[in-house]
């Protein structure tokens, strides 16, 4: 029984509730996308996102802005002394006609729920792959555990065999040295092994926000499949268009092109539809009455000088254009070299697969002649040893293989900006 599920049982005991499933890579993927924080912050921030549109258009409308007051005066002159309150109210509404800088921020606003919208597909993108990613630790984590087993009970089987050789005087003290100095080294890496596997379950708990302890592991629905279509420059060319990096990078870009604009119409006039209603009440020596008063008209403010600030954020503006602009660059290479990789990443794990599962079989064979050939005595203890090692070292291997490819497969199709659920499915076939 394993650690996690010792704790489990305790807690079980003590009457603590505690959230135990067992789970697919798709109900992982579930459980990622309502439970994971990071995920959860992705979706805040695209819902903060949509709201910038609605405030940049709100600067192109009219402002309307009702005041009201009320004061008491005490107001003592040569000619007398009054006391007296006065009170009154005034709406006033202003129609932006040309604001320069009022237009680029409505702009702005509208990339910036571009920009939103590309960064939380991205995050959706992003939850498949560390689902999975995480997913496929634990299942070679697993695996560690049980080969590292197999490989201990084999080992602890050679080394009776060499102790009941070297009681008989068939073999040398040497072989039963050699077969406890493997025995305490394969003890210590299970020992390594069932450490990373409870930090790799506690990773999966932290995404998913659940105990998962019996994960379904690759099956006999496990295929190898080229890309398709086959090419890397295609794959390529359809992550230069579909790739969310890149759109970020553009939107951002767009948006710094903006904002020289927004700053450059810091020198230029505003002109507003200016209109004004007020009704006050007040006393006089004279007598007590209302003032009406209506106004209507254009109002023009043109600046002259802020003491260089202007200039200054304009420059400042046209450097983070250019800053935006080779960010761009960048994440068009990266991408390039994303795709390229995740591309060769599938090809090659094709082949690796293919010449690991050849390797796993004539590790077998090399396995079963050297037990026959230590029988007939034209074999040591030690090659025995060191074939075991060599098969269980490459099962291992290729179970890595298996994981990195299906991994592979996944980045290759975020890389493009194609990544959904229903390419979790399809991996998910190949679990059982």
């Amino acid at each position: 029984m394993k650690y996690s599920q010792i704790t489990v049982g305790v807690l079980l005991a003590l009457g603590v509730q505690v959230q135990v499933q067992a789970a697919d890579l798709v109900e992982v993927y579930h459980a990622a996308q309502g439970q994971d924080a990071v995920f959860a912050s992705a979706r805040a921030s695209q819902q903060a996102g949509q709201t910038k549109l609605t405030q940049g258009r709100a600067l192109l409308l009219p402002s309307v802005n009702l005041n009201a007051n009320t004061t008491y005066n005490d107001v003592t002159a040569p000619y007398g002394a009054k006391k007296f309150n006065s009170h009154g109210y005034g709406v006033s509404v202003v129609q932006p006609l040309f604001r320069e800088q009022s237009w680029a921020l409505y702009q702005q606003s509208d990339l910036q729920v571009t920009l939103s919208e590309a960064q939380f597909k991205l995050a959706e993108q992003d939850v498949i792959l560390r689902s999975a990613q995480t997913y496929f630790d634990v299942l070679m984590a697993q695996d560690t555990v049980q080969l590292t087993a197999a490989q201990k009970t084999a080992i602890a089987q050679q080394l009776q065999q060499a102790r009941r050789n070297f009681e008989v005087g068939t073999a040398t003290i040497t072989d039963t040295y050699e077969a406890q100095a493997r025995f305490d080294l394969v003890v210590a890496q299970e020992i390594a092994a069932e450490n990373n596997l409870e930090i790799k379950r506690r990773a999966l708990q932290q995404l998913t926000n659940a105990e998962m302890l019996n994960l379904n592991t690759l099956g006999g629905g496990f295929k190898l499949e080229s890309p398709n279509p086959v090419g890397v420059q295609k794959w390529v060319a359809d992550a230069q268009q579909g790739s969310y990096q890149i759109a970020m990078a553009n939107a951002a870009y767009e948006v710094a092109d903006v904002e020289v604009s927004k700053n450059r119409g810091g020198h230029l006039p505003t002109l507003d539809a200016v209109g004004n209603y007020s009704n006050n009440t007040g006393c006089s020596f004279t007598g007590c009455g209302d003032t009406k008063s209506t106004s209507v008209g254009i109002q023009l403010n043109m600046p002259l000088f802020q003491g260089g600030a202007t200039q200054s954020k304009w420059n400042e503006a046209a450097a983070n254009r250019e800053k935006a602009k080779q960010d761009l660059e960048s994440a068009r290479r990266n991408v390039e070299l994303q795709t390229s990789q995740a591309y060769l990443g599938v090809a090659s794990g094709i082949a690796q697969v293919q010449a690991l599962q050849q390797a796993l079989k004539s590790s077998e064979s090399l396995l079963q002649a050297s037990k026959l050939g230590q029988e007939v005595g034209v074999r040591t203890s030690l090659d025995v040893l060191n074939a075991q090692q060599q098969m269980f070292s490459t099962r291992r291997d290729l179970y890595q293989a298996q994981y990195n490819y299906l991994m592979s497969h996944l980045r290759l199709k975020a890389a493009v900006g194609s990544l959904e659920e229903a390419d979790l499915v399809r991996v998910n076939q190949a679990l059982h």
